[in-house]
């Protein structure tokens, strides 16, 4: 018997089982109903965000953050900027959110930024000093560059450069403000040639994981605080006379009038609160807030939350097509039918992977449609996705489905015993995942979702994890430790030993 008539009559076998049919349809319908049903409640108001949840866009479309302190002065055309940063301190909230103590988190910033104008989203290039990632150039919110996170802090003080020339900016370091060494360069196509450039400090929201017993833990942080002192200021190129000071995208604290550095009049608050004064050689700036890509908020995956439920369907069909035939004695026709019990094994996968695939290809295709018109009606706002990106994690589901119900007919084909072959199944493809989104530490459920066929939900992720957002990426936000294609690798390697288990004890066995 040739594969393709092979192939057609396993069809036919899954097609007239009444039970396996409900059941795959059944799998589908859970992901696209979940999909389609609010599974959260905003607070952006009904038919649309309201405009307090309205979302910052970056030069290049991006969701980010812009909220930190800022001392300027405007530059017109070519020039530099140079600082030296005398002390880099900061504070971070207890566990208990309530107070704060003595340090700086990861990514920290102070140092120095050239931006077009004041507003919140427009485009900037900084060189900074950072928490624990060492001196660093940013720009544009999503682009980093310098040396690999987790270089440790340079020593202070540190010599900090930007140089304009055109739309490029160029951010140098320096020990001693004679040796200097290029930390990145960076282009800003169209940045206007009078641009506002100065000193700033942020600290974004400090989160930490509290383990509350052996598998359960939650989240605890606040708002941390960043200072950078600063002295020896020096520009060459054409700059405004007086420096000015603003906490951008902030509220300042109660303020209290001061000498302005250069003639100006500043203002400044008191407390850990972004604010600014003048030093006798410099300022000493103190921000909250971040300047980086936004971090988690809800995206098209929450359409799918559907998937873990739909996937226990899926395993439980794929297992049992298989191992059915052991309990009715069947499997001895199909071996007589086709001698070659390898085809018999491939294509029994083959065929329930593909109804899997198909099935929840439209599934999450009408889930990623309609679903979060769904979500904004019930008021919460979800991150706008290409049609690209729509298109990946519609077939990324269908893969995991597909591939996942492979795994559970090699399974079958493998333990033989439905009840057994079931049972593995959803213990390796379904119960790491629903543990990793629950109850266990970020890191188990990060090495669980590495290394089991779970691995594959990294097929949904439909926003990138940014290296240098301080935030809590985790499973339930839609984030998970190992890229798409990578988790798929897993999930595929996981199919292949199975399988390849399956038909060698076939080989061993008479049926």
């Amino acid at each position: 018997m040739s594969f393709l008539r092979l192939m057609r009559a396993e069809w036919t076998k899954l097609r007239t089982v009444l039970g396996w049919v409900l059941g795959l349809l059944a799998g589908a319908g859970i992901i696209l109903g979940l999909g389609l049903t609010p599974s959260r409640m905003g607070s952006c108001g009904q038919h649309g965000p309201a405009s307090d949840c309205t979302p910052l866009h970056g030069p290049e479309g991006q969701e980010v953050a812009d909220s930190f302190t800022f001392v300027h002065r405007t530059l017109t055309g070519d020039g530099t900027i140079t600082a030296r940063v005398t002390s880099f301190t900061g504070q971070l909230p207890t566990y208990d959110g309530d107070t704060m103590r003595d340090g700086l988190a990861p990514w920290s910033k102070t140092g120095l930024i050239v931006k077009d104008g004041t507003k919140q989203g427009s485009a900037y290039a900084a060189v900074m000093l950072t928490g624990e990632h060492g001196v660093r150039m940013q720009y544009d919110y999503v682009h980093d560059e310098g040396r690999p996170a987790g270089a440790e802090l340079a020593p202070q003080p540190v010599w900090l450069r930007l140089t304009r020339t055109g739309d490029t900016i160029k951010a140098e370091q320096s020990g001693d403000g004679n040796a200097w060494t290029e930390v990145g360069t960076a282009t800003l196509p169209g940045l206007p040639a009078t641009v506002t450039a100065g000193l700033f400090a942020t600290s974004p929201q400090y989160d930490q994981q509290v383990n509350q017993s052996v598998v359960l833990s939650g989240i605890q942080g606040g708002p941390s605080v960043a200072t950078g002192t600063f002295e020896r200021l020096a520009t060459t190129g054409t700059w405004s006379a007086d420096w000015e000071g603003e906490a951008i995208g902030a509220r300042i604290g109660p303020a209290e009038p001061t000498g302005g550095g250069g003639g100006g009049t500043t203002t400044r608050a008191v407390g850990p609160q972004p604010h600014f004064e003048p030093t006798a050689d410099g300022w000493t700036v103190t921000g909250t807030g971040d300047i980086a890509p936004s971090g988690p908020g809800v995206t098209i995956s929450q359409t799918l939350v559907g998937t873990f439920l739909g996937l226990i369907f899926v395993v439980v069909i794929g297992a049992m097509s298989v191992s059915a035939e052991y309990r009715r004695g069947m499997i001895r026709t199909s071996f007589a039918a086709a001698p070659h019990r390898g085809r018999v094994l491939a294509a029994k996968a083959l065929v329930v992977a593909a109804a899997a695939f198909v099935l929840g290809l439209v599934a999450a295709g009408v889930a990623i449609t309609f679903g979060p018109g769904v979500l904004r009606d019930a008021g919460v706002y979800v991150t706008p996705a290409s049609v690209a990106t729509q298109l990946r994690v519609a077939g990324g589901t269908a893969l995991l489905l597909g591939g996942c119900a492979a795994l559970a007919a090699g399974l079958g084909m493998l333990l033989r015993r439905g009840v057994t072959a079931v049972t593995v199944s959803v213990v390796v493809v379904v119960l790491p995942y629903l543990l990793s989104v629950t109850v266990l530490p970020l890191r188990a459920s990060d090495w669980l979702l590495s290394v089991t066929p779970a691995a594959a939900f990294a097929l949904q992720q439909a926003a990138p994890r940014y290296a240098q957002v301080d935030a809590v990426y985790s499973p339930a936000d839609g984030f998970f430790p190992l890229s798409a294609w990578g988790g798929l690798a897993v999930l595929a390697l996981w199919v292949a030993v199975v399988l390849g288990a399956a038909w060698y004890r076939l080989r061993r066995s008479d049926a």
